[in-house]
C-alpha cells in the first residue's frame, strides 16, 4: 500500500514517514498546486494523509486572516484530486482547537462534543475538514483526526514539542510559567501513540466518514502537573500566564478503544522524564 503525504510539518509527519516506511509519498506542497502533477503522484496511492493543523507559512499568525485563506488555497487542490482520483482513503490531521474550551462537567471530546474553532487556523482546518466530510463515499472514506496536547521530541533533534518540554526547560531559570489560574484540565499524548492511531485507522478505514479526537483519556490540572515540577526541581510557579493558545480537556478514549483498541503506550510520567532528559 502507497500512502501519500501532503504539508508535511516537522513534528508528526516525520514520524508517520518512519512508520510507512518505503511505502510513504511525500508531496512537496508546491506539487499540490500542480493538477497534472498531483494527479500522477496519487495514481499509485491508497491512502492520503493530510497534516491540517495551521498554514505551512511560518510568518503567519494563527489568528492571522491570511492563515485562513491559505490554509483553504492549500487544502482545495487537495479534495478535488481526491475526487478525481476514484479509490482513496483521506486521512485529516488536525488538532482539538476546533473544540470550545472544557469545562467541568460538560460532555468530554466525544460523540457529543460541539465544534467551535479557537482561532482563524482552526477555522481553516474546519473548513477543509466539512468540504471533505460532504463528499466522503464508500470508495473514498474520510477520517478525521483531531489530536489533543501532543507531546514528544522531534526526529529532526531538540527542541521537544509540547508544554511538558517548555516547561522541562524553563525550570533552569527558576520558575515554569503556567497558563490560566491552575484549575483548567488538559490530555497529553505523545506523538509515537497520535502516529499509532492513525496507523490503525489506516489499516481499518471506515465504511464512508469519521471523526476522532485523540488523546490518553485521562486530564491532569495544571496546578497539580506544575506540582509536580516544582517538588522536582524546587522551581517557583507563575500562575496566570497567557492560556490562548492552550488546548484544555479530556478526551473520550472510549471511542478510540472501541474503534481500534487503542489505549495509549507512554504514559504522562514517561513524556515528562523524557521532557527531562532532553533537556539536559
Amino acid at each position: 500500500m502507497k500512502v501519500a503525504i501532503t504539508a508535511s510539518d516537522s513534528f508528526v509527519a516525520p514520524y508517520i514517514v518512519e512508520m510507512l516506511g518505503k511505502s510513504a509519498t511525500i508531496i512537496p506542497d508546491e506539487a499540490i498546486q500542480d493538477k497534472l502533477t498531483l494527479d500522477a503522484m496519487l495514481t499509485p496511492c491508497n491512502a492520503l494523509i493530510h497534516i491540517n493543523s495551521t498554514s505551512s507559512d511560518d510568518t503567519l499568525d494563527r489568528d492571522d486572516r491570511q492563515t485562513y485563506i491559505a490554509m483553504r488555497e492549500r487544502a482545495r487542490p487537495i479534495i478535488d484530486a481526491v475526487d478525481r482520483h476514484g479509490s482513496l482513503h483521506l486521512i485529516i490531521v488536525g488538532t482539538l482547537r476546533v473544540h470550545p474550551q472544557w469545562q467541568p462537567g460538560e460532555p468530554f471530546y466525544g460523540l457529543d462534543s460541539t465544534l467551535s474553532p479557537r482561532d482563524t487556523a482552526a477555522e481553516g482546518q474546519l473548513w477543509m475538514e466539512e468540504m471533505a466530510l460532504e463528499r466522503a463515499q464508500a470508495d473514498r472514506p474520510v477520517s478525521v483526526i483531531r489530536a489533543s496536547n501532543v507531546q514528544g521530541v522531534p526526529l529532526e533533534g531538540p527542541p521537544g514539542n509540547g508544554l511538558l518540554h517548555k516547561w522541562a526547560n524553563e525550570h533552569q531559570m527558576g520558575w515554569i510559567n503556567v497558563p490560566g489560574d491552575g484549575s483548567n484540565v488538559k490530555d497529553f499524548i505523545h506523538v509515537e501513540d497520535l502516529v499509532a492511531v492513525i496507523g490503525g485507522i489506516l489499516d481499518k478505514p471506515p465504511l464512508t466518514r469519521e471523526e476522532i479526537a485523540v488523546g490518553s483519556g485521562k486530564g491532569i490540572t495544571m496546578h497539580d502537573l506544575s506540582g509536580i515540577y516544582n517538588s522536582r526541581t524546587g522551581c517557583e510557579i507563575e500562575l496566570n500566564q497567557s492560556d490562548s493558545n492552550e488546548v484544555w480537556g479530556v478526551v473520550d478514549a472510549w471511542v478510540l478503544d472501541q474503534r481500534l483498541g487503542f489505549r495509549p503506550s507512554i504514559s504522562l510520567e514517561e513524556m515528562i522524564e523524557e521532557a527531562f532528559e532532553l533537556a539536559q
